[in-house]
């Protein structure tokens, strides 16, 4: 069984592989396999762990904080913000229970405090709109 090239993109690095054979991830109808000569296929993963192996070697795991996979002409593209990729799945499940976590909760307090900034600033607006000179 020949294998398809698998490309790990972020936004601060890229990662080919080549000769996966099987990719394992899940979305949010739950799990789902990808072996070579797969349909053209898109979907967006959830927050955790997806994994490939390549032919006669280890699984591979993937942490992300959720990513876009496109599955097209044995070529599988996985686009996230950031990914860390280990053999090991206690050391990676460690990362993506502590590091990434860490990192979703600090994004998710920039959101939060971008979406007060923003009403305090609307807010502000409308009151400016009702003084008259």
């Amino acid at each position: 069984m020949s294998g398809y090239a698998l490309h790990l993109q972020s936004a601060t690095r890229t990662e080919r592989v080549d000769d996966v054979v099987s990719f394992v991830g899940t979305d949010s109808s739950g799990s789902f396999g990808i072996l070579p000569g797969h349909a053209r296929f898109m979907t967006v993963l959830d927050y955790g762990l997806s994994r490939y192996r390549c032919a006669s070697a280890p699984w591979n795991y993937v942490a992300s904080p959720g990513a876009v996979l496109y599955f097209v002409d044995d070529a599988l593209y996985l686009y996230s913000r950031r990914h860390i990729v280990d053999t090991d799945f206690e050391r990676i499940s460690a990362l993506l229970a502590g590091q990434l976590a860490e990192e979703e909760a600090s994004l998710r307090r920039v959101k939060d405090n971008l979406n007060r900034l923003e009403r305090e600033l609307f807010r502000r607006l409308r009151q400016l709109g009702q003084v008259e000179p």
